[in-house]
């Protein structure tokens, strides 16, 4: 599925763990460019959100202003929060700790009742599993998830970390790029968060890497830059269903939601980029590769 010199051709992908009928079509793709669109919500002080859903997550990406406070009351599982590239400094609040976090991060926010407050003018990044209804009911997309994919695994939550459920804060320069490792991952009970690092200058056109996910989708977060999101669907027996070849371009912020089994590749085509990929459930095939930096405190099943 990738080339012999892609760090990903170690991986042991599998079976695939959902039977579809082969002649069930294949879903098509979401580009969804945030600041062209109108936003969800808008509070008094300016902060513009929109919000995105896939099938097992919810994206909730917000233009924050200085001063705004987030609050979550109640929600059932944890959430996760990025700060980069160059977010909006935060104060994070969750059971009896708070942590103050100016610099690129990745956070994991524990279930119950948490506040987000921004103390700088920035983007704010929130990431919820779909059984965040409140959210999940608003997002722009919302159509698109009516009828559930039969291709998409499901989620069933991760088990609880090591010592409970907290907050947890990676600051993303303690954990820089290294050879060995593909991106920057992270796992928390309900999904995976890679992030890639930042790109100087286009693509090389012919050192592409695409590829295929037999039972799950995968959310391509543009957080700067702009990319060309190239996309081959299958065939199915009813030439009806058939869909041409995509190689859409999109600026950022934004996100292309690739369904399952569509093969696909991204290309960088700016001076200067950065992309986060985003699963939900967690792969099983990046956990057990080695990659996984908060491994120690969550375990697999």
């Amino acid at each position: 599925m990738y080339a012999a010199d892609d760090i990903r051709s170690r991986l042991n992908t599998g079976a695939p763990t959902r039977r579809v009928d082969p002649a069930t079509p294949t879903r098509p793709a979401q580009w969804i460019e945030f600041l062209a669109l109108p936003p969800a919500e808008q509070t008094p002080a300016g902060s513009r959100s929109w919000i995105a859903r896939a099938a097992n997550l919810v994206l909730v990406y917000t233009a924050a202003k200085a001063g705004d406070v987030f609050p979550r009351s109640g929600q059932p599982d944890e959430y996760t929060v990025l700060t980069l590239p160059h977010g909006a400094a935060l104060t994070v609040t969750a059971g009896n700790r708070t942590e103050s976090v100016d610099e690129d991060a990745l956070i994991i926010v524990p279930p119950d009742d948490s506040t987000v407050r921004a103390d700088s003018d920035g983007p704010l990044i929130r990431l919820f599993s779909v059984f965040t209804a409140d959210l999940r009911d608003r997002a722009l997309n919302a159509d698109a998830y009516r009828i559930p994919d039969p291709r998409a695994t499901p989620l069933t939550p991760w088990p609880e970390p090591h010592g409970g459920f907290a907050l947890r804060v990676h600051r993303l320069a303690e954990t820089p790029i290294v050879p060995d490792r593909f991106g920057r991952i992270f796992r928390t009970t309900n999904m995976m968060v890679n992030v890639l690092g930042e790109e100087n200058g286009p693509r090389d056109p012919h050192h592409l890497s695409p590829h295929h996910h037999d039972d799950f989708e995968q959310i391509s977060l543009a957080l700067e830059g702009r990319f060309v999101h190239h996309i081959r669907y299958p065939w199915v027996p009813d030439s009806a269903h058939w869909r041409e070849d995509e190689h859409r371009e999109i600026g950022s912020p934004s996100i292309c939601i690739i369904p399952p089994p569509a093969v696909h590749t991204t290309q960088g085509v700016g001076e200067r980029q950065q992309l986060i990929d985003i699963f939900s459930p967690p792969r099983l095939d990046f956990s057990e590769s080695g990659w996984v930096i908060n491994a120690d405190t969550y375990p697999q099943p």
